[in-house]
């Protein structure tokens, strides 16, 4: 049978969610859990790999097994054998022809930026960090030039393996909570470092670097060289898979819990 799982987890205690021969990506903890409950070995494939240090609240995996065990073994059963910062929220049985990530028709991600004087502390590798105020309505105006189908070659890691760097951005939004900005984006699919990228870029706007329409006019050049460094990962959340209704699955969406 072919099952589909939800997790949620700290990036911040593995290296990233991609298997790595050290045995330190959040997929190889997750394998041998599975594989403990299983009897057998598993490989899981995910809706998206997210980098070292970068959050899931809804990430979404899938794996074929020859065993049968109550959904709920796939649930409390694997998380007594994973570690801290890692579990499984959901197990659903799927149609053999479900992909986590091919499936897929949209994923989300939050970016949780603190504005103040000094880093946290206590939010350390939870959310990212700016030192200075920042002109939010200039950084709305420029993301608003984000949504739609563009090539986002200007926002793409060297290392990216995608073979295209077309992508339908839908949402591009931008809102104050207190001292912090959350950042949302939505997509039909994300290259690497793309959304870390945009929020770099759109910081330089907000602290006077650029006008709004630079941003534009990065979309335009296609050229990473001219847009701003990576932005660190600690405040990025992938927050939601979206999926057709005829998979059944659970809603694949969480959010931050800002009010």
């Amino acid at each position: 049978m072919r099952m589909a799982l939800g997790l949620e987890y700290d990036g911040s205690r593995f290296c990233g969610w991609q298997s790595q021969p050290s045995g330190c990506g959040a997929q190889d903890h997750l394998q041998t859990a599975l594989a403990r409950m299983a009897g057998h070995e598993i490989k899981v494939a995910a809706a998206g790999r997210t980098d070292a240090g970068v959050h899931a609240l809804s990430q979404v995996v899938h794996f074929d097994t020859a065993v049968n065990r109550p959904q709920n073994a796939w649930v409390r059963g694997v998380n007594a054998f994973l570690p801290p910062g890692l579990r499984v929220l959901w197990a659903r049985e799927v149609d053999a022809g479900f992909h986590a990530r091919f499936s897929a028709e949209r994923r989300s991600y939050q970016y949780l930026l603190q504005i103040s004087p000094v880093a946290p502390a206590v939010l350390a590798g939870k959310v990212g960090w700016y030192h200075r105020p920042l002109d939010i309505e200039a950084m709305r105006r420029a993301a608003a030039h984000l949504p739609g189908e563009h090539d986002f070659s200007a926002f793409r890691a060297a290392e990216c393996q995608a073979k295209s760097p077309v992508k339908h951005l839908y949402r591009a939004d931008i809102r104050p909570h207190g001292n912090t900005l959350l950042f949302e984006f939505s997509a039909n699919a994300f290259l690497h470092h793309m959304v870390r990228n945009l929020v770099g870029s759109l910081v330089y706007v907000g602290k006077g670097e650029h006008a709004a329409e630079w941003v534009k006019t990065l979309l335009e050049h296609k050229d990473r060289r001219f847009a701003a460094p990576t932005f660190m990962p600690d405040g990025l959340y992938l927050t939601g898979v979206h999926y057709d209704a005829r998979w059944q699955l659970p809603v694949c969406a969480r959010s931050l819990p800002l009010g």
